[in-house]
């Protein structure tokens, strides 16, 4: 599948592939983007509230999470076995998430079941019934969950990154809530927060598929129309990853030790993302021709991967990064890791690599379209990010534009004077 121009006389007017995105608004306000693909009869909705868990306060960690995962367990007059009964007999597929910034849903529906669809998403939002036999399961779920990664050292080194990156902030708190925390989330707390969570004022929604402009329009006051209009919701404060050096080591007893690192990154609106982008690719980003892969792993077969990425979030940003390797090996690996860092920074990529890098981010973005829930799930993130409906034409030329210069110097805006914060679960030898 693939943006193709619609004959919708509603069109944007953008050029290429921006060209087949609609914005779609409805009599009641309520916008959408839309992409018209009749190849295959299927209609994909993606949408989001800003807010997600880093509203959760400390003593609730975990509620934004179960709330989401809640909106689905019954709603109007349908308990959540019947509810879910009614998505099964139509073959509706619908999810409700919570991340630090967002919550999160998804719709993917045949168009001939879309009426249908879209009453049982509109009941989900607008009349969930948060019955307590179902907050009673769903909870007792996550608390399963969160005992089983009490000794995962992964999801342990992951957790205490953030806590460590961010100290006395939302986002030091795991999205998932803790086993002290989780046990005292209840209906009351779910009624409590819909109000705030689910409005008109902080919704984004994207819609790829066998859908009109003019159906979705009508659509679009069916489904929200009945959502508090509400206002934004609070600001996250701004923060400041902390990059002290310093190390945590986490006694966890398996035989490989988890390694989580980050630094300070960029907010998704700083003009360096996109070098960003191409210097986190050189570095730990390509799968199998980054820097930190062809050290960690092909050279000294240290690890079976390691990797690095960019991390966006609404209030700051992190560059990360990570792998897995045996305890008695974990002291060279962060070695490596450190040193092949120091070079990228103080010498930067040569030409090659910059080219190479550069063709690869360009030439695989297709891939991120090759559905209607992938189309779908980038406009919402192009849109929440407000990187403008024209960012997929925009895009290869903003890639093509970053220089040798550029990557050097955000290299040294990330690694210059920042010093890796790292924790280590498992017991490694050689690091205290």
């Amino acid at each position: 599948m693939s943006l193709v121009e619609p004959g919708s006389a509603n069109a944007s007017s953008q050029t290429s592939a921006s060209r087949a995105i609609q914005r779609v608004v409805s009599p009641g306000g309520i916008e959408a983007w839309l992409v018209e693909e009749y190849a295959v009869p299927l209609i994909a909705v993606e949408f989001a509230f800003r807010g997600g868990a880093s509203l959760d306060p400390a003593d609730r960690a975990g509620a934004a999470k179960l709330f989401a995962s809640l909106l689905d367990e019954g709603a109007g007059p349908y308990d959540s076995e019947a509810f879910q009964e009614k998505l099964a007999e139509h073959a509706i597929e619908l999810h409700f998430a919570a991340d630090r910034d967002t919550w999160r849903g998804s719709l993917k529906t045949l168009a001939r079941h879309a009426g249908q669809a879209f009453e049982l998403l509109r009941l989900a939002l607008t009349e969930p019934r948060f019955d307590d036999s179902a907050v009673a399961r769903v909870r007792e779920q996550l608390l399963a969950g969160l005992r089983h990664e009490a000794n995962d050292p992964d999801t342990l080194a992951s957790r205490a990154l953030f806590a460590r990156a961010f100290p006395g902030h939302p986002y030091a708190q795991p999205v998932k809530g803790s086993i002290d925390t989780v046990p005292a989330l209840d209906r009351d707390i779910f009624l409590a927060i819909k109000p705030a969570a689910l409005t008109r004022a902080n919704l984004t929604v994207s819609v790829v598929g066998a859908i009109d402009a003019a159906t979705l329009s009508a659509q679009l006051d069916a489904v929200f129309g009945d959502l508090p209009a509400g206002g934004q919701v609070p600001a996250v404060a701004p923060a400041a990853p902390l990059a002290s050096g310093a190390l945590e080591v986490i006694d966890v007893d398996v035989p490989q030790t988890s390694l989580r690192f980050a630094v300070p990154g960029f907010l998704r609106n700083d003009p360096d993302f996109m070098a960003g982008i191409v210097f986190n690719h050189i570095l730990g980003g390509g799968a199998f021709t980054s820097r930190l892969f062809q050290e960690v792993r092909e050279k000294r077969g240290l690890a079976y991967g390691v990797s690095t990425s960019l991390v966006p979030l609404r209030a700051a940003g992190l560059l990360v990064g990570g792998t897995a390797t045996k305890n008695e090996r974990a002291a060279e690996s962060l070695a490596v890791i450190r040193a092949e860092i120091a070079r990228l920074t103080a010498d930067g990529p040569d030409t090659d690599e910059l080219a190479k890098a550069k063709q690869y981010l360009i030439g695989s973005y297709p891939l991120q379209f090759d559905n209607s829930a992938k189309i779908a799930r980038q406009l919402l993130q192009i849109a929440l990010d407000d990187l403008g409906i024209d960012y997929i034409d925009r895009r290869r030329g903003l890639v093509e534009a970053v220089t040798l210069a550029d990557v050097r110097r955000v290299g040294e805006r990330l690694f210059g004077t920042s010093k890796l914060l790292v924790i280590a679960a498992g017991r490694p030898e050689g690091l205290a």
